[in-house]
């Protein structure tokens, strides 16, 4: 007896394929296998099943290989395709018959197990902050982290089905950017004690080597009574909007909305009229405000659902009004499924979490939006997850990759930047408005961003090529 995917699962995965393909796909199961149809068509794709292996909640898989392009596929990335699961791939992968296609390797359950996170239910190896680490993964222990492996096999996926049914127009994938910017503190030298002050100017001079600024910091905290000072190092936000709209892009703001540590929480208040008035000039030049809930929620949704309902509050008492109401998770926070009912008890349209904090890349496998799934109840949830590709101090920080802001940095960020236009996908990235306190961040910055609206000079001509379907 085969084990099979449920019912739940199932509908889910048809929403993914819908809408990554712009067609409505039907799943069934029989006798280990997946096929995939077509309404009006006798012809199926069959997808070998394994969901005794993608309905683990463990690392402790397999993994082969596939190089496609020997067989005759095109692949989205110039080198062998992961394939988490199985520790041997039959040869050739995918063969034609008269009644379809056959592939055996379950691409199904792997957009499953990635997607879902089933990997991290009920885990217990985790980190200093309660995190599951990125060297506890799958895709780190085998070095696929920094590839969008399920963006990938359905790369393959697609081009199976444009060859079973040619006259079948696929939904066109374009690579696109997104920035977001979690702001833990709207100033440097503000609100703090004197205490504080010096503590900060201590740190300044020996941590970021930065004299001047240290040297500045006393006028600056005095005359910041009433708000952010225009010279203090963190209140950067007016030239992250410059540099957004340079480019084209909308840049999210997520505020702190509650205090439940007093260490790791910000210091400001979204009440205070300054920070009020920072939120009306990041609306009315067309940015984003979203939530960062503070950092003992994440395994609290009521506490989430009261942040963000404080959150809407104020923007509403500022006439602040959205389509859309996201954020991100303070410390990249999470736990699975426990978090993503915040986000959905609070009405909240996307989680820009879920990237490891100790190094970047494709947690979830995609550089692609879609719907949350509960592995552990099995059913789909409102709220929408975006996957977070890269955050800048994971890159240059000395305590984590230690990449600085040099080449070795960016080369870093482009890897992944070019790792998502090679599938069609978006490459976000959050970068603090903390972290862009010398010339050389944000030289680093912008440089991440030149030619988000080209094909990059250092980007494979095949990746450019096989990005849309």
């Amino acid at each position: 007896m085969h084990a099979r995917y449920s019912t739940s699962i199932s509908n889910w995965l048809e929403t993914i394929l819908f809408e990554r393909f712009g067609h409505r796909f039907t799943l069934s199961q029989d006798n280990g296998l997946i096929h995939l149809s077509l309404t009006g068509s006798p012809l199926t794709i069959r997808i070998l099943s394994d969901s005794s292996t993608f309905l683990q909640s463990n690392s402790d898989l397999p993994l082969s290989r596939w190089d496609g392009n020997a067989e005759g596929w095109r692949m989205a990335l110039a080198q062998p395709l992961p394939a988490p699961g199985v520790a041997k791939l039959p040869v050739p992968l995918i063969e034609k018959d008269a009644a379809g296609y056959t592939i055996g390797y379950d691409i199904i359950g792997l957009t499953y197990w990635m997607l879902s996170r089933q990997e991290e239910v009920g885990r217990t190896d985790l980190d200093q902050h309660g995190r599951f680490p990125a060297e506890s993964s799958h895709a780190y222990l085998h070095n696929y982290l920094h590839r969008p492996v399920v963006d990938e096999w359905l790369h393959v996926l697609g081009q199976v089905i444009r060859r079973l049914w040619p006259g079948l127009k696929l939904a066109a994938l374009h690579f696109s950017v997104r920035v977001s910017h979690d702001v833990d503190e709207t100033n440097r030298y503000g609100r703090s004690s004197l205490k504080g002050l010096l503590r900060m100017m201590l740190h300044d001079v020996v941590k970021r080597h930065q004299v001047r600024n240290a040297m500045k910091a006393p006028l600056i905290w005095y005359q910041s009574v009433e708000g952010p000072h225009a010279d203090d190092p963190d209140n950067t936000f007016d030239w992250i909007m410059d540099i957004s709209e340079r480019h084209g892009l909308v840049s999210a703001f997520y505020f702190i909305c509650g205090r439940t540590d007093a260490a790791r929480d910000a210091r400001y208040d979204p009440e205070d009229p300054a920070i009020r008035q920072l939120m009306r000039r990041i609306h009315a030049r067309g940015h984003e405000i979203g939530l960062h809930p503070s950092f003992n929620t994440y395994q609290s949704p009521k506490a989430v659902v009261s942040e963000a309902m404080r959150l809407k509050r104020i923007c509403r008492e500022e006439s602040i009004e959205q389509s859309a109401w996201g954020g991100r998770m303070h410390y990249l926070r999470w736990s699975t499924p426990t978090t993503l009912y915040g986000w959905e008890q609070a009405g909240m349209t996307y989680d820009s979490s879920l990237c490891y904090a100790s190094s970047p890349g494709f947690r979830c496998g995609t550089c692609f939006e879609y719907p949350a799934f509960d592995p552990v109840q099995g059913e789909v949830l409102n709220v929408r997850i975006r996957p977070l590709i890269a955050m800048e101090v994971t890159v240059i920080a000395p305590h984590l990759m230690n990449m600085g802001t040099g080449q070795a940095a960016l080369k870093k960020f482009m890897q992944l930047r070019n790792a998502c236009r090679a599938v069609g996908g978006c490459f976000t990235l959050l970068w603090h408005n903390t972290q862009f306190d010398s010339p050389k961040k944000r030289a680093l910055y912008t440089s991440v961003l030149t030619g988000i609206t080209e094909p990059d000079a250092c980007a494979p001509t095949t990746n450019i090529i096989t990005a849309t379907l």
